[in-house]
């Protein structure tokens, strides 16, 4: 019997993620984490809806088919993190920024985070989840790394600084 119009099913849609969303709710707006750069980071960068200048970075976000807010967001890192030399789908080598686009070849992702790691390059994986396999290594990636990771679900940061091994979902 349907007692609102919608079988149980319909009423019901959207369950499966719950999981996702309940491991998530910790860390919504910065309570519960308890590093002082990655709180900053989430109030001073994630939350913030404009672009702190609009410049080449973030017309070349832009152009990499980043959505607005993902690109407000990396440039607005780029930034608070102090990078000056940042790149699109490049290599690490004198980049202190990477950013590697949803159309950067998922096979070649694990090589680029172990080539940042060994240059002390911050790396931007955008669009973690596109797929099944982009999904495995960048589990694999967040399994192996020495140090801090931050999924923001449209992207996955890989810091190669001194912070210690974390991972947080934001």
């Amino acid at each position: 019997m349907k007692i609102s119009g919608r079988t149980i099913l319909q009423r019901l849609y959207g369950v499966t993620r719950w999981g996702n969303r309940l491991s998530r709710a910790r860390y919504f707006r910065g309570h519960g984490v308890h590093s002082p750069f990655v709180y900053a980071i989430v109030r001073q960068v994630f939350m913030q809806s404009k672009p702190i200048a609009e410049d080449s970075l973030y017309a070349s976000l832009l152009e990499a088919d980043l959505p607005r807010k993902r690109a407000v967001q990396l440039r607005n890192l780029a930034s608070h993190c102090s990078y000056s030399k940042v790149g699109i789908d490049c290599g690490c080598a004198e980049r202190d920024f990477v950013v590697l686009s949803a159309a950067f070849p998922t096979d070649q992702l694990f090589a680029a985070t172990e080539e940042a790691r060994a240059c002390g390059t911050t790396l931007a994986i955008v669009a973690p989840y596109a797929n099944r396999e982009r999904d495995e290594v960048c589990r694999q990636v967040i399994d192996t790394h020495r140090s801090t990771t931050v999924d923001n679900r449209g992207y996955l940061l890989v810091f190669n600084n001194h912070l210690p091994k974390q991972h947080f979902k934001l």
